[in-house]
């Protein structure tokens, strides 16, 4: 509860800032953030913004006789963020912090994280220390497979696929080396190094097994993308050259102690925690060209030991998500700021260890931006069915993205 006040404290201290502030800040654009300061020395900068995502899910089972039953519905606020950057001391010392105040954004509470909510998604500081090698130091993304580094608020669909949802590496606490160079004057190729904690975002327990190692590659053949526009769904800006990345991870938690590497539930046995090594592969690429939109990824998992056991050997039920799966989604967006994409998807656990079926889910999105993805509303549907089908799914969504 007292989290919660110094939250709210913040917040209105920081809205009456603004409303202080309110005649000074008249050139802001929309999209831009909710006020912009530089010291007038120079010495720091920071700049504000907020953003919120209102949905509506649909959700219905379908049987072998294509009879729709089991409906449900409901309205939620998906995600909502605070955002603070800027640099501090010096340009090449940045800063990024990243708060979320929805329900789901605080969710995943347990004894690990002292029992308090996850309000902190990204804690964290750049620094540009030589030439192009940049040192990021705290809590942030892995740099794991591409979909999952997008922001959400920059996703092509109402959120994103499967894929992301059954291998993803997310967030984790440490520290990541990146660096670029360049073959000829347009061959782009980018690496960024990982050493973090291996449990996921705002644990306070100390590391219960090993630590994660992460190492990402990316190939641009044909330059960079026009406003970072390979960490961003869809081609908004129309890019009037074809444009390239193809990049892949590979990921190795030492001692994991959670069912989805530094995700999932944690493994529990007689004498505490199940550990074993998970190795995650990613593989992706992106491309673009005059509003039209290509994005590919590969994802497989393994582990050494994914059955958890107890000390005398019996299992404890809990297992790692082994398997793989591909996801491909394009996407033409017309002039009118309209975008038509599809999607398809096929997650494929390993059935012996997982009990899992093969499962696919095929979408297809309507989005329209209004102002890029600072202001845009956006809908799919969804339908997915599995091996020795008995039952499949269908999905509708819409949803209001808004970001100061």
């Amino acid at each position: 509860m007292n989290s919660i006040k110094l939250i709210l404290t913040f917040v209105v201290t920081l809205y009456l800032g603004v409303l202080g502030f309110s005649q000074e800040v008249t050139n802001g654009k929309f999209g831009k953030g909710i006020y912009n300061v530089v010291a007038t020395d120079s010495s720091w900068s920071m700049k504000v913004g907020a953003r919120f995502q209102t949905l509506y899910i649909g959700e219905w089972d379908i049987d072998d006789k294509g009879n729709f039953r089991d409906g449900s519905s409901n309205f939620l606020i998906r995600r909502a963020r605070l955002k603070f950057d800027g640099f501090a001391y010096s340009p090449k010392l940045e800063y990024k912090l990243e708060l979320g105040l929805s329900n789901r954004d605080m969710s995943g509470t347990n004894q690990y994280t002292s029992n308090s909510p996850r309000y902190i998604f990204d804690a964290l500081l750049k620094w540009n220390f030589y030439k192009n090698f940049v040192l990021w130091m705290g809590q942030t993304k892995l740099p794991g497979n591409r979909e999952r580094v997008v922001s959400s608020g920059d996703l092509q669909f109402v959120d994103r696929s499967m894929l992301n949802s059954a291998f993803n590496i997310d967030r984790d606490m440490g520290v990541q080396l990146r660096h670029h160079f360049k073959i000829g004057s347009t061959f782009l190729v980018r690496e960024i190094v990982a050493f973090s904690q291996g449990e996921g975002r705002n644990i306070t327990s100390g590391n219960l097994g090993g630590y994660q190692y992460t190492y990402r590659v990316e190939f641009l053949p044909f330059g960079g993308f026009s406003k970072k526009g390979d960490y961003t769904g869809g081609d908004l800006v129309r890019e009037d050259k074809v444009k390239l990345s193809i990049a892949g991870t590979y990921d190795m938690n030492d001692n994991a102690v959670k069912t989805k590497s530094n995700l999932g539930n944690y493994m529990v046995n007689d004498i505490g925690l199940y550990e074993t090594d998970i190795h995650t592969l990613f593989i992706d690429a992106m491309l673009k060209y005059k509003g039209f939109s290509l994005m590919v990824e590969y994802a497989q998992r393994e582990a050494d030991y994914p059955e958890a056991i107890n000390d005398d050997g019996t299992l404890t039920g809990d297992v790692v998500n082994v398997g793989k799966g591909i996801n491909l989604q394009m996407g033409y967006l017309f002039k009118s700021n309209w975008e038509l994409s599809g999607r398809v998807t096929q997650i494929d656990y390993i059935k012996e260890i997982t009990g899992n079926d093969v499962t696919s889910q095929y979408t297809l999105g309507l989005s329209k931006y209004l102002s890029g993805h600072k202001l845009k509303v956006q809908s799919d549907i969804s339908y997915a069915t599995s091996d020795n089908f008995t039952t499949g799914g269908l999905m509708s969504r819409l949803q209001i993205d808004i970001h100061f």
